[in-house]
């Protein structure tokens, strides 16, 4: 499948930005984030860890899901692909993954006059 695979961070912009956005400054790492994404069809299972860190959900294309933040709290939202970009608006933002050139490139975007845009490009492991 397109998505499905391991994926090591290679580059990011705006991170202490988007953290401090989302009042999450004090979860910055400078470990590398390990993104797997398992897909099967529409079906999901999309896992972020560091050593001391684990953030994963499962989810399908084309219904609303089950999702979980950053901080553990739960809510729903319809996630969507277009053009092969995975779209969530999840509560403090609004996320798109898509693989270019065989990288899984993701990025968050902030609302707002001075919302903040994420981007985090990950290498095939």
């Amino acid at each position: 499948m397109a998505f499905t695979g391991k994926y090591e961070l290679e580059s990011q912009e705006n991170y202490a930005e988007f953290l401090e956005a989302v009042g999450l400054l004090n979860a910055k790492t400078d470990y590398k984030v390990v993104t797997e994404v398992l897909q099967d069809g529409n079906n999901f299972t999309w896992t972020q860890t560091t050593p001391n860190w684990t953030w994963s959900n499962k989810f399908i294309v084309g219904q609303e899901c089950e999702l979980n933040t950053m901080r553990g709290s739960k809510f729903k939202a319809p996630v969507t692909m277009e053009g092969g970009k995975i779209s969530v608006q999840f509560p403090e933002y609004h996320f798109t993954a898509e693989i270019i050139d065989d990288k899984l490139v993701m990025i968050c975007v902030t609302p707002g006059e001075k919302g903040v845009t994420f981007k985090r490009i990950n290498k095939r492991i």
